[in-house]
This record gives C-alpha cells, structure tokens and sequence, in this order.
C-alpha cells in the first residue's frame, strides 16, 4: 500500500497498524516513495540479518492448498437434502 505523506499522517495510526498486520507501508511524496513504515519485528529481523517472511494474501494462501478433488461437485450434491421440519405458528 502506497499512502501519500498526508494521508499518512493524518491516519499514521492506521498506518502503523497497517505495518503490523499487512506489511510494509510505503509514503510517497508528490507521487515518489520516499519511506517505508515497518513493524518493529520486522526492523530487528532486518537488524538481525534474518530473512523478513513476507505476508500473502489471502487468494495467495488459498490457491497454495491443496487442489480440489476432481469430484468436488458431487461430494457437495451428496449432503443431505432434508430441509428441516416444519413449524406450525
């Protein structure tokens, strides 16, 4: 996510959050990238020399599962097909 320098600093709270929960926040400068809000876990790794696990998306992580099985559709046609009771009011 790219934010502009004022965007940025009107909502740097969401901003820092951001950094923690999705990532690296890019600020630009009259469209430019000019710095990089991190989290702190990913500064000491980076400090520490370790390799910075990077955050997938959640389409990335499904489409890394396992494929669907070749019968999928008919395992789903196989639930059952009671609709429940009936209730009387």
């Amino acid at each position: 996510m790219a934010w502009a320098l004022q965007d940025a600093k009107a909502r740097f709270n969401e901003v820092v959050e951001r950094a923690q929960t999705e990532g690296p926040q890019e600020v630009t400068v009259h469209g430019e990238p000019m710095a990089i809000v991190i989290s702190k876990v990913e500064y000491e790794e980076m400090k520490a020399g370790k390799a910075v696990e990077t955050k997938k998306s959640f389409e990335e992580f499904l489409l890394e599962g396992e494929p669907w099985p070749d019968d999928f559709v008919e395992l789903v046609n196989q639930r059952s097909q009671d609709q429940g009771r009936e209730l009387q009011f």
